[in-house]
C-alpha cells in the first residue's frame, strides 16, 4: 500500500486549493494512505477531508520556529515509512525536512528553494490557477476546465445543526447576501465606504446581508454593521473555518476580497464575486467555479504592486481599490444573482 506525505504549509486558502490535487491523489490510489503537513491554522481542513488519514501540525512561530525543531521534525516523519511525499510549498524548511525523511520518491516544484533535493522537479506554471499547479505536481492530467473540481470536506450534524441555530436565532432567511470585508493584507481589502454603499443598495432591494471573517475582522465588521438600523449581521468571530463553509451554503452570493473567504465559497459551491484591489487574478487564487466572478481595475502602472498584498498602498493613493467603482460591484452582482 502506498503511504503518501502532502506538504502544504502555507495560508488557509492555499489549503483548501490543494484538496483536489488531495482528491485525485486517493482516486488514483484507492488504496493509499494520505497524510497531510500543515500549519496549525489549517489542520481544521485537512481534518475535514474524507480522502486525509492525518494530519500532523508544522508549527513555524512557536514548536518548530528553529532549524533544529524542523530537524527534528524530518527525523520523526522518516519513522513513518512514506513511500511518496508530494510539496506544494516551495520553502527552504520544506525541503530540508522532505529530505531528512529519507523518501526517494519526492515531487516539488522547480521554483522551490533548494530544489534539487527533489526527486522530481515539476514546472510552476505562475499563469495557471493553483488548482492547476498543484494537480500538475501530483500528475494528473486534465483537459480544458476539468480542472475545476470542487475541494471536498466533510460537515458533521453537529455544525450543521449550530449553523442552523444562528440562523433562525437572528431570523435571517436563506436568501441572504454574505460579505467578507476583511484581509490579513489592508491593500487587499476595498474600501468600507465602498461595502456600506453596496450594503445600502440590497437592503433597498429588501435583501439582508450577513458580514462574516475571523477574529481579527470585528472591529472592520462591527464599524460596518453599526451604519445600519437593521437586517445586516455580523458573524466575524464566530465560526471556524469549516462552519463558516457550512453558514455560506445558506447565502445566494458571496462578496468578498481577494482573502480565504473566496476559496471558502468554492468549499460551499455559491456564487462568488471577488474584488481584487492590489493584486490580480492572474496570480492564480481567483473564484473558479461556473458560478463565479471577479472584478479589477487593471488600468494601473503600480498594479499589482506585491504577491500578497501591503499594510499601507506603496504610493499613499489606494486608486487599485477606489477606482473599482461600487456601480460596477452592484451591477455584476445583481446580474450573477437573477442568473
Amino acid at each position: 500500500m502506498k503511504k503518501i506525505l502532502f506538504i502544504q504549509t502555507a495560508f488557509i486558502g492555499d489549503a483548501i486549493l490543494s484538496l483536489p490535487a488531495i482528491q485525485k491523489l486517493k482516486e488514483k490510489y484507492s488504496d493509499c494512505e494520505i497524510n497531510v503537513l500543515c500549519i496549525p491554522q489549517s489542520k481544521e481542513i485537512f481534518d475535514a477531508s474524507p480522502y486525509v488519514s492525518k494530519t500532523i501540525v508544522l508549527d513555524k512561530k512557536k514548536n518548530h520556529k528553529s532549524l533544529f525543531a524542523s530537524f527534528k521534525l524530518g527525523r520523526e516523519l522518516k519513522k513513518d515509512n512514506y513511500t511518496s511525499i508530494y510539496s506544494s510549498h516551495r520553502s527552504f524548511r520544506t525541503a530540508l525536512i522532505v529530505f531528512l525523511t529519507g523518501v526517494k520518491d519526492t515531487f516539488g516544484f522547480n521554483n522551490s528553494s533548494l530544489k534539487y533535493l527533489y526527486k522530481n522537479l515539476v514546472e510552476y506554471k505562475p499563469q495557471e490557477h493553483e488548482i492547476q499547479r498543484n494537480l500538475d505536481l501530483i500528475g494528473f492530467n486534465y483537459q480544458a476546465d476539468d480542472w475545476q473540481i470542487i475541494p471536498e470536506i466533510s460537515v458533521d450534524k453537529i455544525i450543521q445543526e449550530k449553523i442552523s441555530a444562528f440562523i433562525n436565532g437572528k431570523n435571517i432567511k436563506n436568501n441572504f447576501i454574505a460579505i467578507a470585508p476583511g484581509s490579513v493584507w489592508e491593500t487587499k481589502k476595498y474600501p468600507k465606504e465602498y461595502f456600506e454603499i453596496i450594503i445600502d443598495h440590497f437592503l433597498n432591494k429588501g435583501l439582508q446581508i450577513l458580514l462574516i471573517g475571523g477574529e481579527k475582522d470585528k472591529y472592520l465588521c462591527n464599524f460596518i454593521v453599526e451604519k445600519f438600523s437593521q437586517n445586516v449581521f455580523d458573524a466575524s468571530g464566530l465560526f471556524s473555518i469549516i462552519e463558516s463553509i457550512e453558514l455560506l451554503k445558506h447565502s445566494i452570493i458571496l462578496l468578498s476580497n481577494d482573502s480565504a473567504p473566496t476559496h471558502f465559497g468554492m468549499c460551499a459551491e455559491i456564487k462568488v464575486l471577488t474584488l481584487y484591489c492590489s493584486t490580480v487574478p492572474g496570480f492564480g487564487f481567483f473564484p473558479y467555479n461556473k458560478k463565479s466572478r471577479y472584478l479589477s481595475f487593471n488600468d494601473l502602472d503600480c498594479k499589482p504592486c506585491g504577491i500578497h498584498g501591503h499594510h499601507k498602498c506603496p504610493i499613499n493613493t489606494f486608486d487599485c481599490g477606489k477606482k473599482l467603482l461600487p456601480a460596477v460591484v452592484i451591477s455584476t452582482m445583481e446580474e450573477m444573482i437573477n442568473d
